[in-house]
């Protein structure tokens, strides 16, 4: 076969691009493999280390702030702390349960975040200690919630124990009734008819898992006089 400066030519050019490509391929480097994560905590000999790691590795900054109020752990915390104070031994004050509520708020938001903080263990408890105070339905069906969270999700720490020693001791409920009118005075010289009033039945007994309910009757309102035409 005879060969033209034509053929040689193509020979030369398809030799080069197959060098190039085999010299591309021998240069570019493969991906390294990937490998899975090691575990920072499991290289620790001690139990007590390998624990302290772990809580360390679920716990929120301490310079990140959760709910509307962006209040850190220590805000919540004091928050529930100083309103316990302020409530005495009850308190039906819109003012504390509007501050409660906000740290609560955030509560709920640190938990969601960081659900493994050991850190909760803690504010729960004190949230648990200011609802008990407060003498609304909500604060205390609330306040019945957190116990049973505080012992299920934090119940090997020391303040799940607490509260699984508070709980075997038995748990009340005390709210106020909604506020009555007074009844109106009868006229001079008029006899009042004898109290036919049938007696009151006993509470009973709280089904099991339920908390006992003392709902506690406010004293009567006086009603506003009604103004007469002149």
């Amino acid at each position: 076969m005879r060969f033209t400066p034509f053929h040689v030519c193509a020979v030369s050019i398809a030799l080069s691009a197959a060098f190039g490509c085999a010299a591309m391929a021998a240069s570019t480097p493969k991906p390294a493999a990937t490998t899975a994560p090691k575990d920072k905590c499991a290289s620790l000999k001690s139990k007590w280390e390998k624990q302290q790691c772990e809580n360390y590795s679920h716990s929120a900054p301490g310079d990140e702030y959760f709910g509307r109020m962006k209040m850190s752990f220590l805000g919540i915390n004091n928050t529930f702390h100083d309103e316990t104070i302020r409530a005495g031994d009850y308190t039906t004050d819109s003012g504390i349960i509007n501050k409660v509520a906000f740290a609560d708020e955030a509560l709920e938001a640190w938990s969601h975040q960081y659900p493994g903080d050991p850190q909760l263990a803690r504010s729960y408890y004190l949230a648990i200690i200011v609802y008990k105070k407060i003498y609304t339905q909500d604060a205390q069906q609330k306040a019945w919630t957190y116990m049973h969270l505080l012992t299920s999700r934090f119940g090997s720490t020391y303040f799940g124990r607490l509260e699984k020693a508070d709980l075997a001791r038995g748990f009340t409920e005390h709210y106020f009734a909604n506020s009555q009118l007074c009844p109106t005075p009868l006229p001079s010289g008029v006899v009042v008819p004898p109290d036919v009033t049938p007696a009151g039945t006993a509470t009973p007994e709280p089904a099991p898992g339920s908390p006992r309910i003392e709902i506690i009757t406010p004293p009567c309102v006086q009603a506003s006089p009604v103004p007469t035409p002149t």
